[in-house]
């Protein structure tokens, strides 16, 4: 009997994966035809710089500022001209200090080239190539997530893969091809639910109780994020990025759609997470205490809900805190009053992730509880004699 039943999770881990591609593909295939989404206006490749050339200053004085210009050789390490070698150029002005240094021999760098292709034509520097060490990191990542979690860290790394693609692959996209942001975003949080629980827990008992507590949970934050942007008549134009994504040509996109989708999304991983805590530790409680009650189990899940929402909810509003710094001391910068700064609408936008998403959390551990004690609490056997 285990072996069928291990023989039957394996059939279905092998059939989430093969469906979650198929779906992933399908809807990046329908979500992108026609669109000329990265459509390169310059040929970029990545290159390793093997020799310095001459270094030269210009004083603009009209302007009043200079200008500094370094040409080094590159080899090409990507694309049709892999392994030539090209004369290229940094420039650098004093309007601005970023910080950015000169290049060095051995720095890997991203290479533009505006005329297509002809030797001719000069190759401009654009960035450093900070990619790779960010795939070493992510390698090292998913490595310690295998050793630790074994079978269920591969399910973890996979499911985190689609997680990914289903983001970056098929809703981006979608967005900027003018689709439905708030259709897009309620496939892409039910295929995320659906996938992941399927592939790190089975289709179990477990694994269907939190699907429907995570729901629930994230059905509450989808609709305050509705009704608080009707009440605090919201336009969408938190920073100059919502301004250059109305600029872009062909795609009409629904910034306080974006909005919704940006606390929607933001909140389900925070909500799946303490839907999976409740529903585990229940099925624990309820496997040692089989003859335990409804009321008992509520009770222990909410006992353990408490436990759980102090360190979740702290970690989502530090998390939206971190993420958006720069903006903050930016506004609290140029603000005339703190009325005035906490009337921002991009301030306000990011107490609302942070409060709806600690309420998406606060409910979904009542509604899990509810959901597992239906499910788990054993009825008593009637005797008929």
């Amino acid at each position: 009997v285990h072996k069928t039943k291990t023989e039957r999770n394996r059939s279905l881990w092998i059939a989430t994966v093969i469906i979650s591609a198929i779906l992933i593909f399908v809807g990046n295939w329908l979500v992108t035809r026609g669109s000329k989404i990265m459509d390169q206006s310059a040929l970029t490749v990545r290159a390793q710089v093997v020799k310095l050339g001459s270094y030269m200053e210009y004083d603009e004085e009209e302007a009043g500022y200079k200008s500094f210009v370094q040409y080094f050789h590159a080899r090409i390490l990507s694309g049709e001209d892999k392994g030539n070698t090209v004369t290229a150029y940094q420039q650098m002005d004093s309007y601005m200090d970023t910080g950015e240094r000169f290049i060095q021999v051995g720095d890997k760098v991203i290479l533009y080239n505006y005329g297509f292709e002809t030797e001719t034509d000069e190759w401009v520097f654009g960035s450093y190539a900070r990619f790779d060490h960010i795939l070493i990191l992510g390698a090292v990542f998913l490595f310690l997530i295998i050793l630790f979690g074994r079978g269920k860290g591969v399910s973890t790394v996979v499911s985190l893969l689609f997680t990914c693609l289903a983001v970056f692959f098929v809703f981006v996209p979608s967005v900027l091809t003018g689709k439905n942001i708030y259709m897009m975003t309620a496939i892409v949080c039910v295929f995320t639910i659906v996938m992941t629980l399927l592939l790190t827990n089975g289709a179990s008992q477990k694994s269907f109780t939190t699907m429907l507590g995570c729901a629930a949970g994230v059905l509450v934050a989808a609709l305050l994020t509705l009704a608080y942007d009707r009440i605090m008549h919201l336009t969408g134009y938190i920073d100059e990025h919502s301004i250059y994504l109305q600029q872009i040509e062909g795609a009409e996109i629904d910034l306080r759609a974006i909005i919704f989708a940006m606390i929607t999304i933001g909140a389900m991983g925070a909500v799946m997470d303490v839907a999976m805590d409740i529903s585990s530790s229940l099925y624990e409680v309820q496997r040692h205490a089989e003859h335990i009650s409804f009321k008992e189990l509520f009770k222990s899940g909410m006992n353990i809900g408490r436990d759980v929402m102090g360190t979740m909810a702290n970690t989502l509003v530090l998390a939206y805190i971190g993420s958006s710094l720069c903006t903050i001391l930016l506004r609290i910068t140029y603000a005339n009053s703190l009325m005035e700064l906490i009337n921002t609408e991009s301030i306000v936008v990011e107490l609302l992730q942070a409060i709806v998403g600690s309420m998406g959390i606060l409910m979904t551990i009542p509604l899990t509880a509810f959901i597992c004690c239906i499910l788990y609490v054993r009825k008593p056997k009637t005797n008929n004699n």
